[in-house]
């Protein structure tokens, strides 16, 4: 008994130990010093349940074409009647047989029929041993080029490649709001740390004036406004902190491990050098882009499957302009193995049917054209939208590039002047409040260049969402 509760600890101790190791092996990724973006997509690309959701799009198009070829496969089919009646056999009638159809119209056939009693019409009438055959059907007219069968195995394969661009719109979205999300996270990271930096330079500022004031050098209404100062800096650090925690659980939403949400630590840190790796990880780099060739790009090739689709709809249309025609020949013979061969024991038909004027058949046919030329100028007019939201794309991350470089050297000027205001001050030449406008004009450009930088990110973001290429 000693020995059972022994080894009972031992397996509890182990699942826990596993449990604890598991839970921080996850924590692990998310607590970590830095996040970049690209690893933070990758996780994206990997884990989310909504890109998971994608992918699904290529199973059922799998399965849809296995249902079609399904309409190939062999079949097996036994039809038997009987009839008794006070001791009397009226009849006992098997008819069996395994068909084969194929591609083009054909249809191979075996067959064996056994009739036996009394009362049976006589043209079932077989050998005691039964009756068995071999032949083949053959579609002449409609059916012989295209049949709805062979339609439905050609849209299947379509459809594998029409939900291949249908998955990456898809995934698409998830990672556009992704990156908003991520971009969100670090400008309010950003706003947050400058406004305690800050903060910080007001409370020192602060206290100095104080001494100041202590030792007769500076009068007391200075400390009112440094005071005002640290408590707007207070206010400020306050709604940055609401900020960056709203931030931080929005981006949340968008980091699985495996099928485990997991959440930041709070020590992790968005990637500091952005500006420098985000091109090339988007792929939104102008030398990466061509505009003039999208033949590459899901929407359009989602558009071209479609009309691919709509073809294929349109030769079935036209194939029924064609009369039916089937024509069929059966060997049959006594279940002999077909030992002794006479060609003149057979069974033969001919299937013919054509209806006079055609007019549903020319209809659907002329519908199916119009539908394809609808669609052709639907994917003229998709390729014209793509590239000008390209190109304008492409015109405002570069007008967003100049723009940073201007409040980068905006920024420059205002650390100067704070720090020219600041040697006055020290010199009893300039006053608080002189100093604490030359700080906000700086802290008000700081602002300024977050945004900037993160309306670059998102912009970039959005030519990525337009090139879909989340692969």
């Amino acid at each position: 008994m000693g020995k059972t509760k022994n080894k009972f600890k031992t397996i509890v101790r182990l699942f826990s130990f596993l449990f604890l190791f598991g839970f921080s092996a996850y924590s692990q990724d998310f607590n970590k010093e830095e996040l970049s973006y690209s690893e933070y997509l990758g996780y994206v690309k990997k884990y989310h349940p909504l890109v998971k959701q994608a992918n699904l799009e290529i199973s059922n198009a799998q399965a849809a074409l296995m249902l079609a070829r399904g309409g190939f496969d062999p079949k097996i089919e036994v039809d038997y009647n009987k009839k008794e009646f006070k001791g009397t056999e009226y009849y006992s009638i098997l008819n069996s047989s395994f068909k084969i159809p194929t591609w083009y119209g054909i249809e191979i056939k075996a067959g064996f029929d056994d009739t036996d009693g009394q009362y049976y019409n006589p043209q079932n009438r077989t050998p005691d041993n039964g009756l068995t055959s071999l032949g083949v059907s053959v579609a002449l007219g409609q059916g012989m080029f295209i049949n709805q069968r062979m339609a439905d195995v050609r849209e299947g394969k379509l459809q594998l490649k029409l939900s291949d661009a249908q998955r990456k719109l898809r995934a698409i979205e998830v990672l556009y709001k992704a990156s908003e999300a991520y971009f969100e996270w670090r400008k309010s990271y950003n706003e947050a740390e400058l406004y305690k930096r800050y903060l910080g330079f007001a409370s020192t500022r602060f206290t100095g004036v104080k001494k100041l004031i202590e030792l007769g050098d500076s009068p007391a209404i200075d400390s009112v406004e440094a005071g005002i100062t640290v408590r707007n800096r207070e206010l400020n650090v306050e709604n940055a902190n609401l900020k960056l925690a709203k931030a931080k659980l929005y981006l949340s939403n968008y980091l699985w491990l495996e099928n485990v949400p997991v959440e930041l630590g709070d020590m992790v840190k968005p990637e500091e050098n952005l500006i420098l790796t985000l091109e090339e990880t988007l792929k939104t780099d102008a030398m990466m882009v061509n505009v003039e060739t999208l033949d590459s790009h899901p929407k359009i090739q989602a558009l071209e499957t479609k009309m691919s689709m709509l073809e294929v709809n349109r030769q079935l249309k036209a194939n029924s302009l064609l009369p039916k025609l089937n024509v069929g020949y059966n060997y049959i013979s006594e279940p002999s193995y077909f030992d002794s061969f006479n060609a003149d024991d057979y069974k033969f038909n001919i299937d013919f049917s054509i209806p006079i004027f055609l007019r549903k058949e020319r209809g659907s046919l002329k519908m199916a054209k119009l539908k394809i030329q609808d669609l052709k100028f639907d994917i003229e007019q998709q390729r014209l939208e793509l590239k000008n939201k390209i190109k304008a794309q492409q015109t405002e991350i570069a007008s967003l590039k100049r723009q940073k470089n201007v409040i980068d050297n905006l920024v420059k000027d205002y650390v100067t002047m704070l720090n020219s205001e600041e040697k006055l001050f020290s010199f009893g030449e300039s006053s608080i409040f002189l100093l604490n406008s030359r700080e906000n004009n700086l802290v008000s450009a700081k602002l300024s260049q977050i945004s900037i930088e993160n309306q670059f990110y998102i912009s970039n973001a959005e030519l990525y969402k337009i090139l879909a290429n989340p692969d």
